[in-house]
């Protein structure tokens, strides 16, 4: 297989005009996928990198909602060009495939899919194969502009937005930082994945008046602005500061535990919204050209986090619709969204930034609507629903997934409540909402850690919650893929409710009192926020926003074990030797004590015996007291794992790793084998 990466020979594949509106692909490589093995009934398959090349009609109706678009440069014939990078796996001979792509909306760059469902990682790309066992052809395509300068990223390419007669376009942007230790420099840009963060608007002109920089300690604390001799655009080099228009830095230094914000002067908007073009058009590229790099029949998008959200402002912006006005996604997976969208689609909007506990505070994240149906705001008496505007002929079948911490942590209550939180909300026939009780964010390593490796921000005064959810992931693909197909019902939907009192107040929230054990005494709610008079265009004209009243957030009621009631189980729930939450409050070495950590959640394991119990005073009955062998554990996590079989949360073939994680955590937990990190 000749290898064209290295050369970056580029084949450009011309797409006719009859299919949506990627005008070619130039492809950078194409290789065998592990030396041309073959996998199930679909065969050897092949990896393609490339860059796609799109262009879009400011005057179509299908894409009106992209916010500068108008102001965006033409080509010849009056369109607005932009390309996107492209990265492929499927079956080399698409005939044998399934007839499905399975496209993963990437997350600030990435490709996760592969190593939440298919175990990949460590140089392995393709772990168990359960994607290509089965046929899928998976797909990414770069939707953002500023992501992190690294390698293997996707990334979008688009235009800068200009003013009459090609004027710079000016405004203000967002940053804010809480630091885990004591630091001079922080990135302006979103530094979710790592020191060097995301590619963020530099300042305009570090000079202005309008650049101001505050200081608090909680998200809700009064700001205190600091003097501007204080701190510059710039950051040390060798022990040298060196003016950088990417960069803040404060003499003395960053404080652990204390939340930063800087408001700041921008130019040159990138229009943000083709990332949705940009994604719309590729797959109806793939569904609707036969010639296309990697045709199919049957589209699945999934999203994880920030692309979950993505997912969810592509529903509400109505973009399931191509310029020929076909339906896109057949199907949609957006996965610990909560009740977000996000900065996807407005002037100077910096899609990194979502909403976490002490940072990326205030952005347009979890903003009204949050149902499918239209809800109304009993403070402003707008109503709107999240499909309200999508062709109801081009409406895709969803799934809403959640886990513990986004009812915590990302309001995730207000997609199946009244926006007041005082009434269940009725779900429209395609959708489902499943709550995945007793995980956290991401997936924990097991034995379970107090930290993560290079990352001290994640140090919690608890163990992290180790439950997986990969064997979710699997399960419901196989659901999605047969509802789509076949038209076969998925299982009836799972989340805790009001009426049944699943769904409660923090107030009333009977978690149980474990020493040694802070309870958080707050979760993250969704504001009414007001960016200015100009935002319904999607235009920010105040930074920070005004913050209004706070809508109605509820958390899962938990039972007597500390475990979650109201979602769908894992085993680890219904046979229980410890108790797995949506929270994890900071260490003290990091600052800020009483919040809670981003995305993560807590393990608490039970005594090992009743003397242990009663020693430390822990209300959860010990492990002894629970069950008298390994046997009689075992027995019961075999009969809970076959129930979650049975009711399709569990594929056949995945129940013997699941038994087999039982058993692993048994001979930890119990005989408290467990990692001292």
């Amino acid at each position: 297989m000749i290898r064209l990466s290295t050369l970056f020979f580029t084949i450009a594949l011309f797409v006719s005009t009859a299919y949506a509106r990627v005008v070619r692909v130039e492809i950078a490589s194409r290789t065998d996928l592990q030396q041309g093995k073959s996998f199930g009934l679909a065969g050897p398959y092949e990896t393609i990198t490339g860059r796609v090349y799109f262009a879009v009609k400011p005057g179509d109706a299908h894409n009106q909602r992209i916010v500068d678009l108008d102001k965006a440069p033409r080509n010849a014939q009056g369109e607005v060009e932009f390309s996107a990078d492209l990265y492929v796996l499927r079956p080399k001979d698409p005939n044998k495939g399934n007839g499905a792509v399975l496209f993963e909306v990437s997350n600030r760059g990435g490709k996760g899919i592969l190593n939440i469902v298919n175990g990949a990682g460590g140089g392995n790309e393709v772990g168990d194969g359960f994607f290509m066992n089965h046929g899928y052809t998976v797909a990414w395509v770069g939707w953002e502009h500023d992501v992190a300068n690294q390698p293997r990223l996707l990334k979008l390419y688009a235009p800068v937005a200009r003013g009459a007669g090609g004027a710079e376009i000016h405004g203000l942007a967002r940053a804010d930082f809480n630091p885990s230790a004591t630091t001079s420099d922080m990135p302006v840009g979103h530094n979710l994945l790592g020191p060097a963060g995301g590619q963020s608007y530099p300042v305009d002109d570090p000079e202005s008046p309008q650049n101001v920089l505050t200081v608090r300690d909680t998200p809700t604390g009064a700001r205190q602005t600091i003097s501007r001799s204080q701190w510059s655009f710039a950051h040390e080099v060798e022990g040298k500061l060196v003016a950088d228009p990417h960069f803040v830095h404060l003499n003395g230094g960053f404080a652990p535990g204390k939340i930063y914000e800087l408001v700041y002067t921008v130019k040159d908007p990138v229009v943000m919204g083709l990332g949705m073009a940009a994604v719309r058009d590729f797959l109806s590229y793939l569904k609707y050209d036969p010639q296309a790099v990697a045709p199919v029949r049957r589209v699945y998008a999934v999203g994880i986090s920030q692309s979950g959200r993505f997912l969810r402002h592509f529903i509400y912006q109505d973009f399931n619709s191509d310029e020929q006005d076909r339906q896109v996604m057949d199907g949609v997976i957006a996965h610990v969204a909560g009740a977000g969208r996000g900065s996807f689609n407005h002037r100077f909007a910096q899609p990194s930034r979502d909403a976490q506990p002490m940072s990326s505070l205030f952005y347009p994240t979890d903003l009204f609507p949050f149902t499918d149906l239209p809800e109304t705001d009993p403070e402003t008496g707008e109503t709107a629903g999240l499909q309200d505007t999508i062709a109801k002929h081009h409406a895709p079948k969803i799934f809403y997934t959640n886990t513990s911490y986004e009812y915590w942590g990302r309001a995730a209550s207000l997609i199946h409540t009244s926006p007041d939180g005082k009434s269940d909300a009725p779900l429209p026939e395609n959708v489902r909402i499943y709550f995945l009780a007793g995980l956290q964010h991401f997936s924990g390593a097991f034995p379970p850690q107090r930290s993560l490796r290079n990352a001290p921000q994640y140090t919690g005064q608890q163990l992290h919650n180790p439950n997986p959810v990969r064997w979710y992931w699997r399960a419901l693909i196989t659901d999605m893929d047969q509802w789509v197909r076949d038209g076969a019902p998925p299982p009836a939907s799972v989340y805790p409710k009001i009426t049944d009192k699943t769904l409660v107040p923090l107030n009333k929230l009977a978690f149980p009192k474990i020493p040694g054990v802070n309870q958080p005494g707050e979760v993250s709610l969704a504001w009414r926020l007001d960016f200015g008079p100009q935002w319904k265009q999607g235009i920010v004209t105040v930074e920070p926003p005004k913050v209004g009243k706070a809508f109605g957030v509820l958390v899962p009621q938990s039972d007597a074990n500390g475990n979650d009631l109201g979602g769908v189980r894992l085993p680890e729930l219904q046979v229980p030797l410890a108790s797995y939450t949506g929270w994890n409050l900071r260490d003290p070495s990091i600052g800020a004590p009483d919040q809670r950590l981003s995305f993560i959640g807590s393990f608490i394991p039970f005594a090992r015996t009743a003397e242990e119990r009663k020693a430390s005073g822990d209300p959860r009955p010990s492990i002894a007291e629970r069950y008298t062998s390994r046997d009689e554990y075992m027995g019961k996590f075999a009969a809970a794992t076959i129930k979650l079989m049975q009711e399709r949360f569990l594929l056949p073939e995945d129940v013997p790793i699941l038994l087999e994680r039982g058993r692993q955590e048994w001979e930890a937990i119990s005989k408290g084998n467990l990692a001292a990190n």
